[in-house]
């Protein structure tokens, strides 16, 4: 049996009609950038993320740039960051010439730990990003308690967690000043190509950042700021509008297959063993005791394990076709663009640990009982032997 980390081609057939509907609508009318269908997905995101306020941009990572340039951070300013995550997180603050500064993570749910952001705050901090890791939120509520003590803006990095509840009930990318969003083909809403979004309840800062994508120009050619091409396109607004009313049933069946995952796993007895398939009783939900406790709480980006013996593991699932992935190898403090900072690897000792031992298995809202049931099975024949 294959079974490939990620198989997007059945959601494609069962939604076929309406997604070769929505692309040729766009063709016919030649309207290709912005545009209606872009105001409509603007409107339904809004509605969806309960927000005043949705942007439609060109991609995740430009997502955060747009937010951290409306936010006019730049050369001598430190953004607060965790160590493990997806580059761009720290990327963009970079591009901008200031400084990620960058704090280990809870093991349990490979955010960032609130009491380190506390102590990483200084007077050059211009901003903290928090990144709801795997569909998982961050701790918001001590984070946004530190930022408003010091008067500096949250930028919540949703790209993997659209559709996720905080405790008290609201969606992620909504607390802080600035939420951003992914939808990249492999993410839970994703779409035929690049795109991305950004949300905020402030309206001074959405008007800033919607004449920013377009170069900083409220009219053509007529520029009040220095902005930059970040618009989205209508075909990938379009296929937007017609996959958003699912996203909630594909959460679901993300949640049940993380369920049976942890089913079968202790049926198997793997879930306490020696190998630490799950390192905590709730892993890898993972969630604070306060967290929101409905159907929402952890939308599973990715289903990530960790194993001591990873790499012995991973050739024996590459060799028997079962698709799996390391989300992420290599923490920011060890990256070589950031080698200049003057990290060592002794200071976050969690992100280390987690480099060493994730791995992420198919979950994606279409995978068959039998699938998954075999990815088990692959499983208990490596531990057996």
């Amino acid at each position: 049996m294959n079974v490939p980390l990620l198989d997007l081609k059945p959601q494609y057939q069962a939604l076929k009609s309406q997604l070769d509907a929505a692309v040729q609508e766009v063709v016919e009318s030649q309207y290709f950038i912005l545009g209606p269908q872009v105001e409509k997905l603007e409107q339904e995101m809004e509605e969806y993320l309960e927000v005043n306020y949705a942007i439609g941009v060109s991609s995740g990572t430009d997502a955060l740039l747009l937010a951290l340039m409306a936010l006019e951070i730049g050369p001598g300013d430190e953004v607060i960051v965790p160590t493990f995550s997806f580059f761009a997180t720290a990327g963009v603050v970079s591009r901008l010439g200031a400084t990620p500064v960058f704090l280990d993570i809870d093991p349990g749910t490979y955010n960032v730990q609130p009491d380190l952001v506390a102590e990483a705050v200084t007077e050059k901090t211009r901003a903290i990003i928090p990144v709801h890791l795997f569909g998982q939120g961050a701790d918001m509520e001590p984070i946004m308690k530190i930022a408003q003590q010091r008067n500096v803006p949250v930028v919540e990095d949703a790209a993997q967690a659209i559709g996720t509840r905080y405790c008290d009930g609201r969606r992620l990318g909504g607390i802080g000043r600035v939420g951003c969003f992914s939808f990249f083909p492999s993410k839970n809403l994703g779409t035929f190509g690049d795109a991305g979004l950004v949300v905020t309840n402030d309206s001074d800062l959405y008007y800033r950042m919607k004449i920013m994508r377009v170069h900083g120009g409220e009219r053509t050619y007529y520029h009040s700021v220095v902005g930059g091409n970040f618009r989205i396109d209508a075909i990938q607004a379009a296929v937007l509008s017609v996959k958003l009313p699912h996203l909630d049933t594909w959460s679901k069946a993300r949640k049940a297959n993380a369920d049976r995952y942890r089913e079968f796993f202790v049926e198997a007895g793997l879930s306490h063993s020696s190998q630490q398939i799950f390192p905590e009783d709730n892993y890898p939900v993972g969630l604070p005791q306060q967290m929101y406790e409905g159907e929402e709480s952890h939308i599973y980006n990715q289903f990530v394990i960790r194993v001591s013996d990873r790499d012995c593991l991973c050739e024996y699932l590459r060799e028997r076709n079962v698709g799996h992935a390391i989300y992420y190898p290599v923490p920011f403090h060890r990256q070589e663009c950031f080698s200049s900072l003057g990290y060592g690897s002794d200071q976050f000792p969690k992100a280390e640990q987690a480099a060493k031992e994730v791995l992420a298995l198919p979950i994606y809202p279409d995978l068959s009982s039998d699938r998954l049931g075999y990815v088990v099975e692959v499983f208990e024949e490596f531990y057996r032997k």
